[in-house]
């Protein structure tokens, strides 16, 4: 996978053959002025993320999945791709709608984070 023209508020925090983990301005949200777990991620994944214990390896048939992450239970619906390119695209599609302010944010929340939310609206433009 290569993130070549990856939007620039956006790092490839991890990097493997079946998976990349992309992390949203890492020199804010630094676990200083917020909880790390507040780190906007977007993982790029060969079959879910949640497989069953014991399924390291993903199936070959397996669809290839971003998903964004605002905290580890609060995410944006998963979309799936037929190819580990088409995967790698839309996954800097959504860091690119996410750094523009076109995601929704505060809709994913069912207890709202009003600083955080103040500071994604800040960093995103919205």
């Amino acid at each position: 996978m290569e993130f070549e023209g990856l939007d620039d508020a956006w790092e490839v925090w991890s990097l493997e053959s079946t998976k990349a983990v992309l992390a949203y301005r890492p020199d804010v949200f630094d676990s200083q002025e917020f909880p790390p777990e507040c780190l906007p991620t977007i993982y790029v994944t060969k079959g879910r993320r949640g497989r069953r214990p014991g399924r390291d390896v993903p199936d070959p048939e397996d669809p290839w999945y971003i998903t964004l992450y605002l905290e580890p239970e609060v995410n944006l619906d998963e979309r799936a791709f037929e190819s580990q390119g088409a995967a790698t695209a839309g996954a800097m599609d959504l860091a690119d709608e996410f750094s523009r302010g076109e995601v929704s944010y505060r809709d994913l929340y069912q207890v709202p984070r009003q600083t955080y939310f103040e500071r994604l609206d800040e960093l995103t433009g919205r």
